[in-house]
């Protein structure tokens, strides 16, 4: 492949198929998939395939043999863009337009990071099926996540529309769908006697999972002020999928704080959720500090033993954490935006181990189940829901 770069580089010719045919061995694809990757490149204008996995891996090989560290940067547009925030802006205003054409915007509002669907069914199908307990919710969601009720799931949503679910169309370019539920339009019997929600005034905000920096952008966008009018922000509550570290598939993790990896960032919090809320459940339930990553591809088993083993004593690694804690502590206890003493909870189901031979990412999904656990999460969250305050 070197001999192949260094003829591209000179303008001189080489036997192309034999060159696809390098190529596709190195990066593990067919020849035809590789010869048609090769063309667009070249279509593209300069960029050459053979350059670029050649590049890849001499750097990838030097970094182990000789110990050069490899420092990436980005280009100033990207920085420019970064900072505007572009597409969490479009995103949060879409939001703040809604809200202020409807009279809402000094509403009560608990914001809520989720599956869409766990939110959805745990809040109408306990109202539309008359559902009393975890268990019978647990029972209702294995039935709808596995498709033998389909029809349970229309009804649910069916019954939704009509009582104050709004679906928000993400017109943004982020693809996080996003959800506003008027409490307002419950029936009395929304998650038995142990919720504490305002039912006549408050507003629940579900966003769909946001991916990395997309957490703080689309947050910091969100928690600003529309027209000079402070949204009455209650409740802050985050449900994610994490790595987790002491555990397996399916446990839950109730951390502490959030540490960014690869800084001395660090972001200490009070969890209105707690370890004891999800005891009793069949599920293991581990407490501690969780490491925002960078990405999944830069983990290693010496690096996340060290934060397991360490002083750190980190329980799992997610990707949002840091971010979506870092806008909530700007908004409340600088920027003053929303209110200073705003609640916030954080809980992750794990989607993997990554220390764990056959329990990483790349052995599938959860299935059934990541079921009992992404509901009994959703569940404490609305559980656990503030009484609202008045600006």
């Amino acid at each position: 492949l070197e001999k192949i770069v260094a003829h591209e580089a000179l303008g001189e010719s080489f036997d192309e198929e034999s060159a696809c045919s390098y190529l596709s061995h190195i990066i593990g694809r067919t020849f035809d998939e590789t010869h048609k990757a090769i063309a667009r490149f070249r279509q593209a204008g300069n960029l050459s395939l053979y350059r670029i996995v050649y590049w890849m891996g001499k750097l990838s090989i030097e970094e182990l043999l000789q110990e050069k560290d490899r420092e990436i940067f980005f280009s100033a547009t990207l920085r420019e863009r970064i900072g505007h925030h572009v597409y969490g802006e479009l995103w949060a205003n879409n939001i703040k337009v809604l809200l202020h054409s409807k009279n809402y915007i000094n509403r009560p509002i608990h914001i809520i990071s989720a599956n869409l669907h766990s939110v959805t069914s745990c809040i109408y199908g306990t109202q539309c099926f008359d559902i009393k307990s975890f268990d019978e919710l647990e029972q209702l969601a294995q039935a709808i996540s596995s498709g033998s009720a389909p029809k349970k799931q229309a009804e649910i949503l069916n019954y939704a529309l009509h009582h104050g679910l709004i679906e928000i169309p993400d017109t943004s370019g982020t693809n996080i769908g996003t959800q506003l539920i008027d409490c307002s339009k419950f029936s009395e019997n929304f998650l038995g006697p142990e919720i504490k929600i305002n039912l006549c005034e408050d507003l629940i905000l579900v966003m769909d999972y946001a991916f990395g920096e997309q957490a703080f952008e689309c947050m910091d966008e969100l928690l600003k002020p529309y027209k000079k009018e402070m949204l009455n922000v209650v409740s802050v509550s985050i449900m994610g999928k994490a790595g987790i570290l002491k555990g397996g598939k399916g446990d839950i993790m109730v951390p502490t704080a959030h540490v960014f990896e690869g800084t001395a960032d660090n972001y200490p919090f009070q969890n209105s959720l707690k370890a004891d809320d999800f005891e009793g459940f069949g599920l293991n339930v581990f407490k501690g500090p969780m490491i925002s990553v960078l990405g999944t591809s830069l983990q290693n088993k010496d690096v996340l033993r060290y934060f397991m083993e360490s002083s750190w004593n980190a329980i799992g690694l997610e990707m949002e954490g840091a971010h979506y804690q870092k806008a909530v502590q700007a908004a409340s206890r600088i920027r003053h935006s929303i209110n200073a003493d705003v609640q916030t909870a954080y809980a992750y189901y794990a989607s993997d181990n990554p220390l764990e031979t056959g329990s990483t990412l790349a052995s599938g999904s959860l299935g059934k189940e990541g079921v009992k656990p992404t509901y009994l999460i959703t569940w404490k969250i609305l559980q656990h829901l503030p009484i609202s305050k008045k600006l």
